[in-house]
């Protein structure tokens, strides 16, 4: 309970996040008008922003530019790595066919170095297809990514423009390429989000994002696709499941 001495923002913003964890409003809902606010608890307007900030710097609501003010929705983004082909294979739909694609350049590009160090041919010339995936409910963006190419395979063919392609990119290049994904490497860190990334993922200044570089290849072991997805960290679980066989637990010094 908050002291009567407490400032009048935090009591104001103890009483809000009550009622939020009570379920008024519900998760994903806008928050009453600022002014509607001031008149409910008597109090200035900057004393009712400053308890909206202490809810926002909580995570308990969030702004969204140029709409308003919500109650976050808590649930996050599940991955599950392993069975994402299988699925898109049958289904023929985007890997992540729930969000709105936004297709943000897709030209030739000089690889950053990490980047290089993993392709076939470190100078290869390749496409980049740069994304941000948005979440159509609530107009929020939800990842960034960014898609490395090999140019013999997709320069002069439709991966060149911005247009949303009509299934999983994979299956694209599959087509253009003649070969199969066959071996996946997957790379996750954790991280603060770069300028760009707040910007692009209308996220606070300091805040931590995941980062997974994705390489894909043929059964030849040269590399179809490089990848890289960026969400924030508190709106995604990264799920993995696998068998443990005989190979694992014969090794038992290793952790």
């Amino acid at each position: 309970m908050t002291s009567a001495r407490a400032p009048k923002y935090q009591r104001i913003a103890d009483a809000l996040r009550s009622e939020i964890r009570n379920g008024t409003p519900p998760a994903g809902e806008r928050m009453p008008a600022e002014t509607d606010l001031v008149e409910r608890f008597g109090v200035s307007l900057p004393t009712v922003r400053q308890a909206l900030g202490v809810l926002r710097t909580e995570g308990v609501i969030e702004s969204r530019q140029g709409i308003g003010t919500f109650v976050r929705d808590n649930r996050r983004l599940q991955r599950r790595s392993r069975n994402r082909y299988g699925r898109a294979r049958d289904d023929k739909k985007l890997l992540t066919a729930h969000l709105r694609h936004e297709i943000i350049s897709a030209q030739p590009e000089e690889p950053p170095q990490e980047i290089s160090a993993l392709l076939d041919e470190p100078t290869k010339r390749i496409l980049v297809r740069r994304r941000r995936l948005i979440n159509p409910d609530t107009n929020r963006p939800e990842e960034l990514g960014a898609s490395y190419l090999p140019g013999e395979y997709v320069f002069g063919t439709f991966l060149e423009t911005t247009d949303v392609v009509p299934k999983a990119l994979f299956l694209c290049i599959e087509d253009l390429s003649g070969k199969r994904y066959v071996r996946a490497e997957d790379k996750w860190q954790v991280r603060i989000a770069s300028d760009d990334e707040v910007d692009r993922l209308e996220l606070p200044t300091g805040t931590n994002v995941v980062h997974l570089t994705h390489v894909a290849r043929a059964a030849d072991d040269t590399v179809l696709e490089i990848s890289e997805s960026v969400w924030p960290a508190d709106r995604v679980v990264i799920l993995d499941e696998y068998d443990l066989n005989d190979e694992i637990s014969a090794r038992p010094s290793e952790v």
